[in-house]
């Protein structure tokens, strides 16, 4: 997906202006889709550049000029077209997950707290994804059709992170069971094939 892909769907949801599409991104869209505001500024001029989208300008007292973005019809039928492509599955890049597949360099401590830190943040996303669901979703049955796809993204956030902290909380415990030592020796001849490769998923 390409930022212009998130500004187009943020602006769908409705009109507003380079800051305030900014610091929608800071919310609801940056959950699945992070953006610099000098990134999604420069979006914005090429988007309207090709007509994607449109700006007018709102006079403000002692101020410049307000821009408000909205999306035209050639923004929503791009919209659409990618919409219907299928989507491809996006390869993992986790410094966590790579620092455990190692993590038998260092002590059982480093491990815990590391993964202790982490944890505190997967905890705290998950409570601002159970705010928004509080405040915004808690009658789904009466939303109008645009909100219950929202609620659709957001519920695959509270998947992920319910998930995320499961696995973490079974990792600690698999980690307190540990020695604190390896006894066994370590292999002195390379490992010719990845342990499990790509092939191997179907």
């Amino acid at each position: 997906m390409a930022l212009s892909h998130a500004i187009l769907s943020a602006l769908t949801d409705r009109p507003c202006s380079g800051y305030d599409l900014a610091k929608q991104f800071d919310g609801s869209v940056g959950f699945f889709w992070h953006a610099s505001h000098q990134q999604i500024y420069r979006e914005l001029t090429k988007l309207e550049q090709q007509g994607l989208v449109t700006a007018e300008a709102i006079a403000q007292a002692g101020k410049p000029d307000k821009k408000i973005y909205s999306v035209t019809a050639a923004g929503k039928a791009q919209l659409k077209e990618w919409i219907a492509q299928p989507t491809k599955c996006v390869p993992t890049k986790d410094d966590l997950l790579v620092k455990l597949f190692v993590g038998y360099l260092v002590p059982l401590e480093t491990m815990e707290a590391t993964l202790e830190h982490e944890r505190a943040q997967h905890v705290a996303t998950l409570e601002a994804y159970r705010d928004i669901e509080q405040k915004y979703f808690s009658q789904p049955e009466a939303m109008p059709l645009a909100s219950r796809f929202q609620y659709i993204t957001l519920r695959n956030g509270i998947h992920y992170e319910t998930s995320w902290l499961t696995w973490c909380d079974e990792t600690l415990a698999t980690l307190s069971t540990l020695p604190t030592q390896d006894a066994s020796a370590p292999s002195a001849e390379p490992c010719e094939e990845p342990l499990l490769q790509k092939s191997d998923i179907r």
